[in-house]
This record gives structure tokens, C-alpha cells and sequence, in this order.
């Protein structure tokens, strides 16, 4: 297995593509973000597969977290493979859980989390986010499989404000992020946050001046925060062993050391002396502690409860309308935590990559798995508004179709899948949502699989281009209904059509019949439906159409003429 050498995105289900393409020991870091459905109550996670109980999975992995043959035949290769721990483990899980959805999705993640740690290296992290309705099992399995004394953090996600709608328990208002390292080698990076204004002034209470004369700050300088020039605000912490420690029992220059001795060796105690950092009192009974400058320190230490990084809000530059989507800046603080630049950082369901984004932002090297063609748009959207780098150029894309016989095979293998990622050719959005909708689940749509919203006017009202993707048994019949729905539609006056196979005469001509769509603001008219063949896209094809946003909000780096007039939520 060659290793890999350029940032990559993989299509596909990552277990393959962990298997076959990532080699041994050579990750970094780990940072997964699994779909499980936790707007579900915990009840119901758990009810039978028998019986008419409702779906509960995100769509691109709707038949992978049930209990069915899949997870029967991966159950199968879990207990009779090489792992007996592992085995074990999840033979007793099935004996208390019994086959259903939270089974299956066990059973899936624990497949996965083997090949995770296969491929992490000896230094490396992993942090796999999650509710509580599953960490508590996940917390099992990673046991097994890292070992329990590899185990780091429960750390806990203040993802929002609570709720009002509390009725039988208190409000959930965070997520589970466990930390796992391969071996106590780990690589860590300290992070910390700015200290409050509460804590600056319960514990920096005291100034001292350049000729050593220390004093209590006055009340006036505690509100303002003003100090005299060349004054150093500092608080004091104890200098005594939390541990006993006979080897650091020493007097010093006449102070008898604490119960359990020193925190620190003579050697230490005279350099910080020597530095002018100790403080010793007038009464050799009393105890000498350290003076810790206000100016010299980075922050507070972040411990395991984040509640400083709040979930994405509605108005937030960043968001990309990405039901899971996760906030740059906690990403940011795994990455720089457990990662040095150069560091390869692994997102095996990449989402709409935020891993990757923040990894690239960092100066890290990344590999990002996922098995949605629409989340691999919003990659690549992504990196290319924000970091202005293109697929292919400064980064591979593995698993999607690259001619017309790659996409005839994808339209064979899944026509869902095959959908999106003609969509995704031409950045227009799935009709119904992106992650949140389900897959091969027609409703109202009346044929119509994606729409492309755009903006055309003074009134700034949305418009919508609507598209309709066929991979086979095309006819004249198809294009009447598309030119039904736009002339019918008072906000779409757009039509599209995809089609995996040529147009015929017919089909021609009834597009051609629907005439044009006048631009008022860009003076310029468009045809009004349009039959654009996959062969086409892949050439460089691209729909006559106002300027528009495509599957997912342009973030932050959207140009400002742009932004003015395509400015709308989506």
C-alpha cells in the first residue's frame, strides 16, 4: 500500500478505503464526527426492527445502521476475526442490546475504529464526537480496541444555550467528544483561553514596581485596570507538594518546607530565587510561594469542558447550511492540540469539511472520507472560496466519476448517488435539503431533483433555476413536464435537465419551444429550459443562468459585489 502524499478526498464508504488505502501508522490525528440520528428520543434508538417503527437514519447511510444483513454479516466478521478482545466485546453488547439500530451502528463504528487505530501512529489522537444516547457504548468499544489505558478525556461540548421546552428531564445541551491515544507517546499542545475579568481580578490582586516594592491594588485600579507604568500585576500559587516527597523536604535559606515537601528541587527553588520570582514572608514560619506575572501568562488551561465555542448560529459567516455542520474554532483546538504543522489530520466522514478546513488553515496535511457526492462538492467549494486551492492542482479527489463511462457505472451502482453528483456538477442544491433529506424518498417534487437559487433583481427576491436529472429512458414527455413546472412556477423561470443519455430531436425541440428568460438586471436573456448531457458537464459545459450561490451558502469569502446581490439565506 503506497502511502499518500497529497491531500486527498476519497468518495466512498471510508471502511474500503481505510483498508485499501491508507497504510499502517501513517495518521496523525483522528477526528471523527459519526451520522447517528440524535434529534431521535433514546427510546426509540432502541426499539425492534420488527413492526412499522419509523426511520430513523440519515440518508447516506440508511441501510448501513440497521440491523440487517450487512450489519449480521460485519457482526459475523467481527466475532471470528483475529481480535479476541474485540469479539468478546461485541458479543456481550449484542447479548444486552439485542439486533437493532444502536446494535448496528456499534457494530459498524466498531469496524471502523480497528482500521482507525491500524492506520494512527504510535503518537497519535483520536477524538470521535457524539451524543450521549451512544458515547456511553462507544466509551466500551474504544476500550477494547485503544485499550482503557489509552483513554484521555470525556470532554464535554457546551453546543448551545438551554432550552425552554424541558419538560421530563433537564434540557441536552452538549455533546461527547472522546479522546483516545494509540500509545502513551502522545502528542499534546497545551491549549489555552483568555482568563476572565471576574478571575483577573479575584486572583491578580497585587502590583509590584521595577525597585521590587510590592503592594495590594487599590479599588480604583481593580475597576479600571489601570496600574502605574512598569508595574507587573501577579497573583501567588503555592509552592507545596500535592504528594509526599521525601527528597524535597529541604529547608530553605530558613523556611522549613511544607508537610509533604516541595513541588520543585533545590536547583529550581534558587533559579526562581534568582529570577526574583519567589516571595517570602516576614515570619520564617510562614510559606514561600511563587509570584505568577499576569503579562507572562497565555491564559486559563482548557480543561474537558468547552463552553466557550458555541454551536454555528443563522446570522454566523460561516455557516455553509450543513444540517451537522461543527464551528471552525473547535476544530481549530483539537488540530493545534494534538497536531503539529506538517501533522497528517484523517476525517473519515468528512461532512461538509470542517476537519479539512481547519487543517489546511493550520498548515496541517489532510485526507477527508465521505460517501455523499454532495459532501465532496462542499469540500471542494469550500477550499476553493476560502483557500482559493482547486482539485486535481493542489489536491486529489479519489472515487468520483472522471469520464462518461465512470458515471454510467455510479448511475448502475446507486441512481441517488448518481443524482447528487450531477448536481453537484452544476453546484445546484437537492430539493428538499442536502444531508437532512432522504435518500430515494420521492415526495411533491413532481420530477424536479435540485433547484439553483439566485437573485435577478431590485427587489431582491429569490428565484430558483430548477433542475430535473435523469440517468436513463429519456423522451420528449420528460422535457413537457420540466417546461410544465417553470411555466407554472412564478419563481422559477429556469429549467434544467440533466441527462446521462443523448437528447433526442424531439426533446430538442420541445426545449427550444420554451423561448427565453429576459434578465432585467443583467440585461442578457437565458433559455428557458435547457438540456445539458453529463458528457457536456465533464467537457466543461455549465447552465446559462444569473450568478448564483449552488448546493450550499458561500462563506466568508464570497466577493462583496457578489454578496450584494446574492445576499439571502438559504
Amino acid at each position: 500500500m503506497k502511502p499518500i502524499t497529497r491531500n486527498t478526498l476519497f468518495y466512498g464508504d471510508n471502511l474500503p478505503i481505510l483498508r485499501d488505502h491508507i497504510p499502517d501508522e501513517s495518521v496523525d490525528l483522528i477526528y471523527l464526527d459519526p451520522p447517528f440520528n440524535s434529534n431521535r428520543s433514546y427510546n426509540v434508538l432502541f426499539k425492534s426492527e420488527s413492526g412499522n417503527d419509523p426511520d430513523s437514519q440519515i440518508q447516506a447511510f440508511d441501510d448501513t445502521w440497521h440491523w440487517g444483513e450487512s450489519a449480521e454479516a460485519m457482526y459475523d466478521e467481527l466475532t471470528h476475526g483475529q481480535n479476541q478482545d474485540v469479539a468478546g466485546m461485541i458479543s456481550a453488547l449484542r447479548q444486552f442490546i439485542h439486533e437493532n439500530q444502536m446494535m448496528a451502528y456499534l457494530v459498524m463504528m466498531a469496524a471502523r475504529l480497528i482500521e482507525l487505530h491500524r492506520v494512527l501512529k504510535p503518537t497519535g489522537s483520536l477524538y470521535l464526537h457524539c451524543d450521549p444516547t451512544a458515547s456511553h457504548y462507544l466509551k466500551v468499544v474504544l476500550d477494547t480496541i485503544f485499550g482503557a489505558q489509552n483513554f484521555r478525556n470525556e470532554i464535554s461540548w457546551k453546543r448551545s444555550d438551554t432550552h425552554n421546552d424541558a419538560k421530563k428531564q433537564f434540557p441536552a445541551i452538549t455533546d461527547i467528544i472522546l479522546l483516545y491515544s494509540k500509545t502513551s507517546k502522545i502528542i499534546f499542545n497545551v491549549s489555552y483561553t483568555r482568563h476572565t475579568e471576574s478571575h483577573i481580578n479575584n486572583w491578580f490582586t497585587s502590583i509590584e514596581f521595577p525597585d521590587g516594592t510590592i503592594r495590594k491594588m487599590s479599588k480604583k485600579e481593580l475597576e479600571t485596570g489601570i496600574i502605574p507604568p512598569g508595574a507587573r500585576r501577579f497573583s501567588i500559587s503555592d509552592l507545596s507538594s500535592p504528594n509526599p516527597r521525601p527528597n524535597l523536604m529541604f529547608v530553605y535559606k530558613g523556611y522549613p518546607y511544607p508537610a509533604k515537601g516541595w513541588r520543585c528541587t533545590l536547583e529550581r527553588m534558587e533559579k526562581l530565587d534568582n529570577e526574583g520570582r519567589l516571595l517570602f514572608p516576614k515570619n520564617k514560619s510562614g510559606r514561600i510561594v511563587l509570584k505568577k506575572y499576569l503579562d507572562e501568562l497565555k491564559g486559563i488551561v482548557i480543561g474537558d469542558f468547552w463552553g466557550d465555542i458555541t454551536q454555528i448560529r443563522a446570522a454566523d459567516a460561516e455557516r455553509l447550511g450543513y444540517p451537522t455542520q461543527k464551528p471552525l474554532a473547535l476544530l481549530e483546538r483539537i488540530i493545534e492540540a494534538s497536531s503539529n504543522p506538517g501533522d497528517i489530520v484523517l476525517d473519515p466522514f468528512s461532512g461538509c469539511g470542517t476537519a479539512i478546513a481547519a487543517a489546511q488553515h493550520l498548515g496541517r496535511r489532510w485526507i477527508g472520507i465521505d460517501i455523499t457526492h454532495l459532501a465532496i462538492e462542499a469540500h471542494k467549494r469550500r477550499l476553493r472560496e476560502h483557500y482559493q486551492i482547486e482539485p486535481g492542482k493542489d489536491y486529489d479527489v479519489i472515487g468520483e466519476p472522471e469520464d462518461l463511462t465512470g458515471a454510467i457505472q455510479l448511475a448502475q451502482d446507486d441512481r441517488y448517488q448518481f443524482q447528487w453528483w450531477a448536481l453537484s456538477l452544476i453546484k445546484a442544491r437537492p430539493l428538499g435539503g442536502a444531508e437532512g433529506s432522504k435518500v430515494g424518498k420521492k415526495g411533491s417534487d413532481k420530477g424536479i431533483d435540485g433547484v439553483i437559487p439566485f437573485i435577478d433583481d431590485s427587489t431582491k427576491k429569490l428565484k430558483r433555476a430548477i433542475v430535473s436529472v435523469k440517468s436513463g429512458h429519456v423522451n420528449a414527455g420528460m422535457v413537457r413536464d420540466l417546461r410544465g413546472v417553470i411555466e407554472r412556477e412564478t419563481d422559477a423561470p429556469i429549467g434544467v435537465f440533466l441527462t446521462l443519455e443523448e437528447p433526442t430531436s424531439e426533446m430538442k425541440k420541445e426545449a427550444v419551444s420554451a423561448g427565453f428568460y429576459t434578465s432585467v438586471q443583467w440585461k442578457k436573456q437565458f433559455p428557458r429550459l435547457q438540456i445539458i448531457t453529463i458528457e457536456q458537464l465533464l467537457a466543461g459545459a455549465e447552465v446559462k443562468m444569473p450568478p448564483a450561490y449552488g448546493a450550499f451558502k458561500e462563506a466568508e469569502r464570497v466577493k462583496k459585489a457578489d454578496a450584494d446581490q446574492l445576499e439571502m439565506e438559504m
